[in-house]
């Protein structure tokens, strides 16, 4: 039995060293009669726990749906994706049965770290059956946009899988912003700086960029395996500059791109030919499939033709090994090459590229790097190209090839020190790390139902108090959220109630809204409450004072937006724009349900991308995608107004995602309420607006009940009526 070779399993493997950890996996096909002794040998010996796989069901899941769909879709090549339904169920039965194995070796509470796309679905299988495990999933390959995604048919049951981690993994923001669209779109759930909300609980999605066990590569020059095999490349190549390329025979890779590259150098640059050699090593894989046959032929062909175009006797610009290199031959090839030519069209990382670093650490080398490899986002000092420009890739070689030791050393130096600093253990711990942050943010937003105890006690800390702050949301929390935002106007019940609060002495109330001003004016501007417009951009005091704007107050971006919020209004029947001072808001509620939710996704994602650059603002609400001024929020307005005042009692009480910033600006002792279902901040939540009044009507008993005499109605009688007068929720 071998260890598996790869970036994945040495990453993690060098990680592992030390740490408690058992490996569950497919160790390939084993017969059913040897499989009982190949698990006790592999517990044994390797701390693994295997998934046995029938041969028929890794040709659906693995070789299929794995290979044959997800792959060219994960890489943003979907004219190379084949989708079968058979081959869909066999993935699906495949994470079925790794998700049973976690299910048998994981003890309670257990941290469970799944890997790759392989297993999309195994989360959220283990989220259903063991909610007591930490469920961690790590993306190693690039994650594609919405557009991309879409083509696959199944691609919400797999974000759905995804989404049964506690933390989503990947190496670069691109993919996690991809990632993050295609939740909002296809499912509906934005994210707040990366945090997703779901009902009842919140996933964490970041990003990890893998490292390697940067000393263990840079001590490769000591190995005496590496130096032998040094020695033998050496006597190949003497007085001959090397670049060279190791690729796994995939077309993602970018191997003929490259060749056309080294095609032009060879053309351009006839000064070198005779001291150049380009080694290309490619890697068996799927050799069974027929677009990889093509690939193999087709990169025999380009080899063949440019060796016969600039081949001399005694020079062969192009070496080509079709074959596995072993660990020491890799490492004796980066310490002879000059330059690593690393050009694949799609790659999630690339771990050659850091790996030639860290062993050339103390005699640079040249790294020429693709612009689409993760790997770029990190090692900005490479000369970074444009793998489809031949040209440009040749320039880059002929650069390489003249560049000093000074620049070498200049570029390569902080490339290094920053692969030293995030090696491979780095890159496991702080994932673990933020794991367990991760469950800790979602235990946190687990909020408790304000039951009977903590009613009582919300209002015993009322009545002891002299000075209360309330601050209330209206749609959505004080009433139910309506078709018509103008069919939302309070009835009398509402303002006599919001009129005794604000007359308790010692009592500051609050209307925290994202309504205008003029709204807000003629709803409740007699009743001595004090009144915030646009979600905080307007603020005016319970005496009555002028309107106050935020200091960063400006809607000059409006003019542009207002255009395209007018495109979707005419494609999207019964939905229409309400223009505030500083915001702008599409509402859908009286739309089409479904078309008008894909509507709104797509629109929510165009606005992203045009305010990206402006003092601007997106976010989605219940039925509404508002644009409001950046920095803008319920939060910095309670900062700004409200926060360190002398109460002694806080209260706050919203319903959608522009009152989480205002439960996490709050004081740890305030009490918070969310009405609804999804995760919140707050530390308490109703059910709906109807219980939140019985809970401001309990704050003063005696008033309500006499409000209910004076009718000459009972107490109770009186509050039925109230909440029959409260708008249905919608």
């Amino acid at each position: 039995m071998q260890p598996t070779a790869g970036g994945l399993a040495n990453a993690v493997a060098a990680f592992a060293r030390g740490e408690p950890l058992r490996w569950i996996g497919w160790p390939g096909y084993v017969p059913p009669h040897l499989q009982a002794h190949v698990e006790r040998r592999l517990n044994g010996e390797f701390v693994c726990s295997p998934v046995f796989l029938p041969r028929p069901l890794v040709r659906r899941y693995y070789n299929g749906f794995a290979n044959r769909a997800l792959w060219p879709l994960l890489h943003s090549l979907p004219g190379h994706a084949e989708f079968l339904d058979a081959h869909w169920d066999g993935y699906r039965e495949a994470n079925e049965l790794f998700a049973r194995k976690v299910e048998q070796v994981a003890g309670p509470g257990a941290t469970v770290w799944v890997h790759d796309y392989h297993l999309f679905l195994v989360p959220q299988i283990l989220r259903d059956r063991r909610p007591d495990l930490k469920v961690g999933f790590f993306l190693h390959v690039p994650f594609p946009p919405p557009d991309v995604l879409r083509v696959l048919p199944w691609h919400r049951e797999v974000l759905r899988g995804m989404l049964g981690s506690d933390l989503v993994g990947f190496h670069t923001y691109d993919y996690l912003q991809a990632f993050l669209a295609c939740v909002r779109r296809f499912l509906g759930h934005d994210n707040l700086n990366g945090l997703v909300s779901l009902a009842e609980r919140a996933v964490i999605a970041d990003v990890f960029p893998l490292g390697i066990d940067f000393e263990d590569y840079a001590g490769s020059r000591a190995q005496p395996a590496v130096q032998a095999e040094l020695a033998a490349v050496r006597d190949g190549f003497e007085g001959t500059k090397v670049s060279f390329s190791v690729e796994r025979l995939d077309y993602t890779k970018g191997v003929l791109p490259q060749l056309k590259g080294i095609g032009r150098f060879l053309r351009d640059h006839p000064e070198w030919h005779g001291k150049y050699a380009h080694v290309l090593a490619v890697s068996p894989s799927r050799e069974g499939v027929r677009t990889y046959k093509h690939l193999k032929r087709e990169i025999d062909e380009a080899v063949g033709r440019i060796n016969a175009s600039f081949a001399s006797v005694g020079w062969t610009p192009i070496r080509y090994v079709y074959r596995y290199l072993r660990p020491e031959e890799l490492r004796a090839l980066y310490l002879r090459a000059d330059v690593a030519l690393i050009t694949p069209v799609r790659d999630g990382m690339n771990l050659v590229a850091k790996e030639y670093l860290a062993a050339r650490a103390h005699d640079p080398g040249v790294l020429i790097l693709s612009e689409f490899a993760g790997a770029s986002k990190e090692l900005l000092e490479a000369l970074i190209v444009h793998p489809y420009r031949p040209t440009e890739v040749a320039d880059a070689i002929a650069r390489a090839l003249a560049m000093d030791a000074a620049e070498r050393r200049a570029r390569s130096d902080p490339m290094v020190r920053r692969l030293r600093a995030g090696d491979a253990r780095a890159w496991g711990r702080r994932f673990l790390e933020r794991l367990d942050h991760a469950v800790s943010v979602g235990e946190g937003l687990r909020t408790r139902p304000l039951g009977p105890e903590p009613r009582r006690e919300l209002v015993r800390a009322y009545e002891e108090a002299h000075r209360r702050l309330l601050l209330l949301d209206y749609d959505g929390t004080l009433v139910g959220l309506v078709d018509d935002p103008v069919r939302a106007a309070p009835p009398a019940e509402m303002t006599g109630l919001l009129r005794r609060l604000a007359a308790r002495d010692g009592n500051e109330v609050v209307i925290v809204s994202g309504r205008p001003r003029p709204i807000l004016e003629e709803w409740f501007g007699d009743l001595g409450v004090a009144l915030c417009a646009e979600h905080g951009a307007w603020f005016r005091a319970a005496s009555g004072e002028p309107w106050e704007a935020a200091p960063r107050a400006d809607g000059t971006w409006k003019e542009v937006l207002r255009g395209v919020m007018q495109l979707t209004v005419q494609r999207i029947p019964g939905s229409f724009i309400e223009e505030k001072d500083y915001c702008l808001a599409w509402h859908y509620r009286r739309a089409n349900g479904p078309i008008a939710n894909d509507a709104a996704r797509e629109l929510f994602d165009t606005l992203v991308n045009l305010t990206a650059s402006t003092d601007a603002a997106v976010q989605a609400g219940k039925g509404v995608v508002e644009v409001r001024c950046a920095g803008i929020t319920k939060g910095q307005f309670y900062a700004s107004h409200l926060a360190g005042g002398a109460w002694d009692f806080e209260f706050a009480a919203g319903d959608d995602a522009t009152d989480e910033t205002l439960f996490r600006a709050l004081p740890p002792n305030a009490w918070s309420v969310h009405v609804g279902s999804s995760a919140t901040a707050a530390r308490h939540r109703l059910t709906a607006p109807q219980d939140l009044v019985r809970l401001l009507d309990d704050l003063e008993p005696r008033v309500a009940a006499a409000e209910g005499r004076g009718r000459g109605l009972p107490p109770e009688v009186a509050r039925q009526a109230w909440d029959r007068s409260v708008p249905a929720e919608h």
